[in-house]
Formats: C-alpha cells, sequence, structure tokens
C-alpha cells in the first residue's frame, strides 16, 4: 500500500528471496521494550485505563444511534490524504463537494483520529510528521515531528498511542497527547508492517505484514511479539484486519489471494478463507455490525460479508476505472466513503442499495480517508472505528 510504482518490484523481490515462505515459525520477540508499560502513564489517567467492551459484540458503541457528545459539535467531514499531492482534501458529506485543501506533511497515508476524539491525524509517512487537525474548524495545526508514520493507533485503554512504522518495520509506543517516544518494538520478520486491530479483551494487537505474507500477534501488556503467522504459503500480501463482532474471528484482507482469511484470534491459526474479488484491502463493519464492506481495489467492487453466515451476501460494482480502496462508514451508517487509490477520486455509496452517490474529484492518490464524526465512545485507529 506504499508508492505505487515501487509496490509490485518490492513484493517481487522478496518473494525472490523467499521471504515468508517457510512453514510456522516459533514465536520470538525483538523489542526494546523492557518490562512494558507503566500503570501511572498518561495524561487522561482518570479516562485511560478503561475497556468498557461487551464481549458479545465489540461494535456495541459504534452503533448509528451512538453518537458520543464529544463529537457532537463537530461538521460532517471526511479528511481524505492526498498521497502523491501532499494534501488533505475536505469533502462536505450533505453536499458531497469539496470545501478546502490544505498541505500537509510528504506522502500522508492516513487521517486517524485520536483516542479521545478530540483530533484528527495526517500520517506523513516520508514527511516524518503528524499534522493536527481541529475537526469542529476543519483546521490543521503545527506538524509534529514523528519517525516514519505509515499509520497510527492507539491501545484500547488509551496508555498508549501506536505509530506504525512500515518502512523501519517497528511499532513505536508514544504518549497519546505529546507524541513523545517511550520505546519501540521491532519486528524483523515482518516486512511491510501494516493494518492493525485488537483482540476483544483489549490485551492483543493483531497486525499484517504486506511484503512478508504474514500476521503477528502482539501482548500489549509486555509490547512482545507471541506469534507469527504465515498465511497460505508466504506468497500473500495481507492488509487491512478486523475482529468480528463477537470477537471469535480475525478477518485479514489479502489483496494477492483476492479474499480474506479468516482466522482464530486465540490459538492464531487460519480457520478459513472467503473469495470476495480481486484486490481484497479495506474491511469496514456496518453500524448495525451484522455486515462487513470490503473493498475490492482491482476488480473495482465492494463485497457486503454475513457476519453471521461467514459468506458474501452481494457484490457491488463500481463505474470502470474504479480502485475503491480504504475509507469508512458515515455516522448514521447510510454512506459507505471509500478513497479512489487510482483514479483521485472519492466514492460515496448507498449502502441500502449499493450505488454509487457521487464520484468526488480529489487530489493524485488518495489514501487512509476518515469519515467524521464517528459513533463511539473512543477512537482506535485510522479507520474511525471506535468502541
Amino acid at each position: 500500500m506504499r508508492r505505487f510504482l515501487s509496490l509490485a518490484l518490492t513484493l517481487l523481490a522478496l518473494l525472490a528471496a523467499g521471504c515468508g515462505g517457510s512453514s510456522h515459525p516459533s514465536a520470538t520477540t525483538q523489542s526494546s521494550a523492557g518490562d512494558g508499560p507503566s500503570p501511572s502513564h498518561g495524561a487522561h489517567a482518570g479516562t485511560q485505563g478503561r475497556y468498557p467492551i461487551d464481549p458479545r459484540n465489540v461494535y456495541a458503541h459504534d452503533c448509528a444511534t451512538c453518537l458520543s457528545a464529544a463529537v457532537k459539535g463537530d461538521p460532517a467531514y471526511v479528511y481524505v490524504p492526498n498521497s502523491m499531492s501532499n494534501t488533505v482534501t475536505i469533502i462536505d458529506q450533505h453536499t458531497l463537494r469539496v470545501i478546502r485543501t490544505f498541505p500537509v506533511g510528504e506522502l500522508p497515508q492516513h487521517v486517524t483520529p485520536a483516542w479521545d476524539l478530540s483530533r484528527l491525524y495526517a500520517d506523513n509517512d516520508v514527511g516524518n510528521s503528524l499534522t493536527p487537525i481541529d475537526p469542529r474548524t476543519g483546521q490543521p495545526g503545527t506538524p509534529i515531528p514523528v519517525e516514519d508514520p505509515y499509520n497510527l493507533y492507539f491501545t484500547p485503554d488509551g496508555h498508549y498511542a501506536i505509530v506504525v512504522a512500515e518502512r523501519l518495520q517497528k511499532l513505536d509506543f508514544r504518549d497519546p497527547q505529546t507524541m513523545r517516544l517511550e520505546h519501540s518494538v521491532y519486528f524483523p520478520t515482518c516486512a511491510g508492517l501494516d493494518h492493525a486491530d485488537f483482540s476483544s479483551d483489549g490485551r492483543y494487537m493483531f497486525a499484517s505484514c504486506e511484503f512478508a505474507g504474514r500476521m503477528i500477534k502482539v501482548d500489549l501488556r509486555t509490547q512482545r511479539l507471541v506469534a507469527t503467522l504465515v498465511l497460505g504459503n508466504g506468497y500473500t500480501s495481507p492488509q487491512d484486519v478486523k475482529l468480528s463482532p463477537d470477537g471469535k474471528v480475525l478477518y485479514t484482507a489479502d489483496q494477492i489471494a483476492g479474499g480474506l482469511f479468516e482466522i482464530d484470534p486465540v490459538t492464531f491459526k487460519v480457520i478459513g478463507f472467503l473469495r470476495t474479488g480481486a484486490g481484497a484491502h479495506g474491511l469496514y463493519p456496518s453500524r448495525d455490525a451484522r455486515d462487513m464492506y470490503v473493498s475490492n481495489r482491482k476488480a473495482g467492487t465492494i463485497s457486503v460479508v454475513s457476519f453471521a453466515t461467514r459468506r458474501v451476501i452481494a457484490t457491488w460494482y463500481l463505474p470502470p476505472p474504479a480502485s475503491p480502496d480504504m475509507g469508512g462508514v458515515s455516522a448514521d451508517g447510510s454512506t459507505l466513503w471509500l478513497s479512489g487509490r487510482y483514479n483521485a477520486v472519492v466514492y460515496a455509496i448507498n449502502t441500502r442499495t449499493g450505488r454509487l452517490r457521487a464520484e468526488i474529484p480529489v487530489g493524485q492518490g488518495p489514501h487512509g480517508l476518515s469519515v467524521w464524526p464517528q459513533p463511539g465512545r473512543y477512537s482506535l485507529g485510522h479507520t474511525g472505528i471506535m468502541r
């Protein structure tokens, strides 16, 4: 998911070297974390450390009527990072029109909500910075120096911001308010450290290794690698990661395999595979947590997957040429917003009918957009999914 021209060459080089082609390796640790996090860490000690999740439905707080009081005054915008233009474009969800575009650091990959929902961050990968954005005004602030922020997540209890440094193959655990570096955990076998999600109890982080054809499982209490899972024969390219509502299945979209690997998050073994379409990429639960939308970038389609049956129940086709990539669902659940990675547009799709509402021109290389505001109590990561 990094640079358009280098992606294929990087994958070919790694595959030729046999990266990820071995059998399931024993769990090893690459860490500078020492003894793990301090229990007193964090500027919001009164709110951090809580994880009020219903294990029967981890998305219970993401429902269409669950808008947090913290974001009710925020305008309904879509924030689009244009990776090749080094800009962020803001789209009004009501008028379906661009209202503003402003410059940020080099190669912005995603726009991520802060854990406490107070701000958004443009993750400027090559620019080595995070650009804070005020969600009440849509105005950018002073960039914060951060090394290689390809992606950004927050631990479920709010103790840490986790910067995914893809190029450097590490997770940086940082203060969620100041972004000061606390410690780094390195993963030498996880080339292309990419997207992630968390276990239903908040203890584990699951991340994809795009260029190594594998997944890793990290214990957040110790910040240590506890398991590695090679997908297929390793000649795969895992992308977005999402947990099922009941926490029993971990879905990983794979753009080479053209579908979803289904993984048991406890045993960390593959329990199934669901074919969706070429270039399976982004995963987005519906507001009622019944279905999941899968963007198939190469096929130009969106697959609707039933969580209950683990089957594709519908396929939506975008007018070609189309390259649906990353995005999110509107707060009321009526619209799926996706970036058109290779077509310099953003798609607004009616989730009831699957029909395209609008195709909105933006900058070059639109990637991990953020749909705002979002329901929920706090943010976990780049897609705006709350818990």
